[in-house]
């Protein structure tokens, strides 16, 4: 479905990057890692070109908050393939101050964060898009969460140490009508933006955590991270080529 589409993904090398990555790869796209963790990154892609017998993966160390970063990025991409089909903007840079108690966070911190990550995530999009236009066509995909269509359900996490950072929430919300706004603002020149917003991934949480979140949703509960691969896949193939604009939510039912 993705044959010799070029794919750009920021945060390649984390959880759900590798999934996207590999998924890519197995439906024939050509996917490149774009991570700010150079070691991590070039060991998935050795691993999936090993793994996977392809040469279709690469890799590219990206800081998206640097609009320097990004354009080399570019200019690498499109010197080696000619052409770039789509960026994942899937990145999720933060802070040491990141997620603390909501009394306990700091003006600095809650802006840095929030600019670090959506601020990171519009960089991107802005530099990418302005490829696109040049180039005649392109399709952007923001990952958002399903804490970024609804208010956090504090009561799971009573019985953990775990919490729901604000900055989250105000970056995954912003990062919804962002895809909206760009794919309003890009009328007319053949650049798609949609989102998707999945659930929970599973990544060692607490079993009592686990069990409360579990008991929101449908069927399986939290998901692993190639659950979400139909999703990404569709958006990303001719399949969805008028769809623009909207949101997926992959979440088992949880935001019901």
């Amino acid at each position: 479905m993705l044959k010799d589409k070029v794919i750009v993904i920021t945060g390649g090398a984390g959880l759900i990057g590798q999934e996207f990555v590999r998924a890519i790869v197995e439906q024939n796209g050509i996917a490149i890692i774009a991570d700010v963790n150079e070691d991590e990154g070039r060991r998935i892609s050795d691993e999936l070109y090993q793994g996977l017998k392809s040469d279709s993966v690469d890799f590219f160390k990206l800081d998206i908050t640097s609009k320097d970063s990004v354009s080399e990025c570019i200019d690498y991409a499109d010197g080696k393939y000619k052409r770039i089909d789509a960026l994942i903007n899937n990145a999720y840079p933060r802070n040491e101050q990141y997620g603390r108690n909501f009394f306990d966070i700091e003006y600095d911190d809650f802006v840095k964060n929030l600019g670090m990550n959506l601020g990171g995530c519009f960089i991107s999009s802005q530099l990418f898009s302005l490829y696109f236009q040049k180039q005649g066509y392109g399709n952007i995909i923001n990952i958002s969460s399903i804490y970024g269509v609804i208010a956090p359900k504090f009561e799971i996490y009573d019985n953990s140490e775990m919490t729901m950072p604000v900055e989250y929430a105000a970056i995954k919300s912003g990062m919804l009508h962002l895809t909206k706004y760009m794919a309003k603002y890009f009328k007319g020149k053949n650049i798609r933006v949609n989102a998707i917003s999945p659930g929970g991934i599973l990544d060692n949480q607490p079993r009592e955590f686990l069990r409360e979140y579990n008991q929101q949703c449908s069927t399986k509960g939290m998901l692993d991270a190639k659950d979400l691969n139909g999703a990404l896949i569709f958006l990303l193939s001719d399949m969805s080529s008028y769809i623009n604009g909207q949101n997926i939510v992959v979440d088992d039912g949880f935001t019901l």
